[in-house]
């Protein structure tokens, strides 16, 4: 007879919460220059993909730990049963970077606050805050347009009399 109730609520940290166990999910993205990355954060095992393959294949190796600087930051643990798919466009392999580790942190804070409790999001957002504020908050710096009289946006051509 309580077999029915059962099924539709999931225990989640305490809470009884209605089984959203399809629909556990939150995308978020990150920016940095021209770079965008869309992470796709559902419940799972554990698996972080970037752009269909598996992180652990990103080239070249310094900027692969930049991008998993969160996960290293907030321990495996947290990310134990969370799958994360990463989708980068545009930019160069340093800012695309950039985005994927904006776009991962903003992932599993977005994540604890929907699906799990403040206080663990704010745990969260306090570490990843106190580490490096560009995890969380997006670097508004654009390049700027070249101008004429120049070889660059703020540069002059050299002056001369004769």
């Amino acid at each position: 007879s309580s077999t029915t109730a059962d099924a539709s609520v999931v225990s989640c940290v305490g809470y009884l919460v209605p089984n959203m166990a399809d629909n556990m999910s939150v995308q978020t993205f990150g920016r940095k220059k021209t770079a965008v990355a869309v992470v796709h954060c559902k419940r799972g095992k554990g698996l972080i993909r970037f752009n269909g393959a598996p992180i652990e294949l990103i080239q070249p190796e310094t900027l692969k730990f930049k991008a998993l600087e969160p996960v290293l930051l907030l321990g495996r643990a947290r990310f134990a049963n969370l799958d994360l798919r990463i989708r980068v466009k545009g930019g160069g392999q340093v800012s695309s970077m950039y985005a994927v580790r904006q776009a991962i942190a903003k992932a599993i804070v977005a994540y604890y606050q929907k699906y799990v409790d403040e206080q663990s999001k704010k745990e969260i957002k306090d570490l990843l805050l106190t580490y490096d504020r560009t995890l969380l908050v997006a670097d508004p710096r654009r390049m700027e347009p070249k101008k004429f009289g120049g070889r660059g946006a703020r540069a002059r051509f050299q002056k001369s009399y004769r």
